[in-house]
């Protein structure tokens, strides 16, 4: 891959969308679009879009398709690549940086890789073959001839991911149903949960896999419901007892000027740090302060009083101790 230096404006040049290289990374979610599409309206589009020496787009579809709709003008830099394969490779390795895409989502990207990687692997053993004749083919075998192509393994090694992960990717491709795939995109289920419900069904017969798969996502989405309240309830408990440690120990001090002296003494601090404790007292003070104004609002009558009424119609509002056991 080279920057040829080249630039276009979508006034002289019209580029090329292939679905292929459009529909290589799983689109952007609303929110995003929304975002990048307000960015443009407000400041145009900076980034130019990358296109290779044909003019089909490789990298900047969302903006490309944005300014489009809206009439907006925008550059084209033209990139060399050696084939669409690399050029595919590279606007993975650009979105990867800027996308937070899970392993599953990187998955099924290498699987649209597949077909480029095992056409490549056929041309360069086709080229190896050169010599025909029975000494050229000897040589070959023993010193030409490229080593066999581990597909899972430049599979995963192009997205980034580990070989294991991606035969797993490969195996729910090929046979988990449809119920599996779907929890897999909304994040219902992990690699490992998709590839055990695959491989347990497939002991099946084909007409009881359907809804067997079904049934267990349905049970792994209600352990990870309980898993999720679990820690939610340790996260509380957590909360409460930062809080109750934090008045204990502030109950503890009694704060004349003598006692603060025998601190300040008996610690030896420098005058650097008196006023280093200085400065986080009152800090600390803001803190409580902040702490008794909320407490008041959760007094009978305070504004407080009607939120903890409709936590506790949800099912939120059971009582507890300042003191979590």
């Amino acid at each position: 891959m080279r920057n040829t230096g080249i630039i276009y404006s979508s006034a002289e040049r019209t580029p090329v969308v292939l679905p292929e290289m459009a529909e290589l990374l799983p689109p952007l979610t609303g929110e995003q679009l929304a975002a990048l599409e307000a960015d443009i309206l407000k400041n145009g589009c900076y980034s130019p879009v990358i296109v290779n020496e044909d003019m089909v787009v490789i990298d900047g579809h969302n903006r490309q398709r944005l300014c489009e709709q809206h009439g907006l003008p925008y550059q084209m830099a033209v990139f060399s690549f050696e084939n669409m394969l690399e050029a595919k490779q590279w606007a993975l390795d650009t979105q990867k940086g800027r996308r937070n895409l899970d392993k599953w989502e990187l998955g099924k990207i290498a699987l649209r890789l597949k077909p480029d990687i095992e056409a490549r692997a056929k041309a360069n053993q086709s080229a190896a073959g050169g010599d025909k004749s029975e000494q050229g083919a000897l040589l070959t075998t023993l010193s030409e001839a490229p080593p066999p192509v581990n597909t899972r393994k430049e599979l995963a090694d192009t997205v980034g991911i580990g070989e294991v992960t991606m035969g797993k990717v490969m195996q729910i491709d090929e046979h988990a149903p449809a119920a599996v795939r779907e929890a897999l995109d909304s994040g219902d289920l992990s690699i490992n949960q998709g590839y055990n419900i695959t491989r347990q069904i497939q002991e099946l017969p084909e007409a009881q896999r359907d809804e067997a798969a079904a049934q267990a996502v349905e049970l792994e989405k209600a352990k990870k419901e309980i898993r999720q309240a679990d820690a939610e309830s340790d996260r509380r408990h957590k909360i409460a007892g930062l809080f109750c440690k934090a008045f204990e120990r502030a109950v503890l001090l009694t704060p004349t000027e003598e006692n603060v002296r025998i601190w300040t003494q008996c610690t030896r601090m420098t005058p650097e740090e008196i006023a280093d404790n200085a400065k986080e007292a009152r800090e600390l003070a803001e803190v409580f302060a902040t702490i008794a104004g909320i407490l008041e609002t959760l007094l009978p009558g305070g504004d407080g009083d009607r939120t903890a009424e409709k936590d506790r119609q949800g099912g939120h509002g059971h009582h507890r101790s300042l003191h979590p056991g």
